[in-house]
C-alpha cells in the first residue's frame, strides 16, 4: 500500500529533515572546533603552570624556608638552598646544582614535587672535612630547565 502526501506536506516534512541536518553539521563543527555547544556555558581556566619564584641560601632552615639569609659560610657550615615555587603541577623535577668557581660540580641532588599550591623544597650541602673556601655557585633546575642561580662563598 503507497500513501501520497500532498505535495505541501512533502514540502514541509523535506525542509524539516534539511533543518535538522543543518543543526547536526553545524553543532559537530562546533564541536570540533573546540566550542561550547551550551549557550553561557562556562569556558574552563587554563592550566595553572608551575614556576620557580625564588631560591635562596642560608645556614638554617625551618619548614623548608631559610631562616638566616647569607652568602658568606664557613668550611664546617651546612649550605642549605630553598626553592619556592608558584603553581600547580602533578609531577615536576626540581634540581639543584652545586659548583665550584672552576666549574666543577660539587654535588647534584634531584626531588620530584606535586605542589597544589606555594611550596618550598630543601637542598643542602656539605662536606666531613669542610668545604674548600672559595666561590660557588648553587643552579636549580625545573623539568631540566635552569630556573636561577645563587652564589655565595666559603671563607
Amino acid at each position: 500500500m503507497h500513501v501520497q502526501l500532498p505535495a505541501r506536506s512533502s514540502r514541509a516534512l523535506m525542509a524539516a529533515a534539511v533543518a535538522v541536518f543543518a543543526l547536526a553539521a553545524c553543532s559537530k563543527e562546533t564541536k570540533e572546533a573546540g566550542g561550547d555547544v551550551t549557550p553561557g556555558a562556562a569556558t574552563p581556566a587554563p592550566a595553572a603552570t608551575l614556576a620557580v619564584a625564588d631560591i635562596d641560601v642560608g645556614r638554617t632552615v625551618a619548614d623548608k624556608k631559610i631562616v638566616d639569609k647569607t652568602d658568606d659560610f664557613k668550611a664546617t657550615d651546612t649550605v642549605y638552598t630553598s626553592v619556592h615555587t608558584t603553581g600547580t603541577a602533578a609531577n615536576a623535577s626540581l634540581m639543584a646544582r652545586w659548583t665550584f668557581e672552576d666549574g666543577q660540580v660539587v654535588d647534584e641532588k634531584t626531588e620530584t614535587i606535586a605542589p597544589t599550591a606555594d611550596a618550598w623544597t630543601e637542598f643542602h650541602i656539605s662536606k666531613p672535612g669542610g668545604l674548600p673556601k672559595g666561590k660557588y655557585k648553587v643552579e636549580v633546575f625545573l623539568d631540566s630547565k635552569s630556573a636561577g642561580t645563587k652564589e655565595f662563598e666559603v671563607k
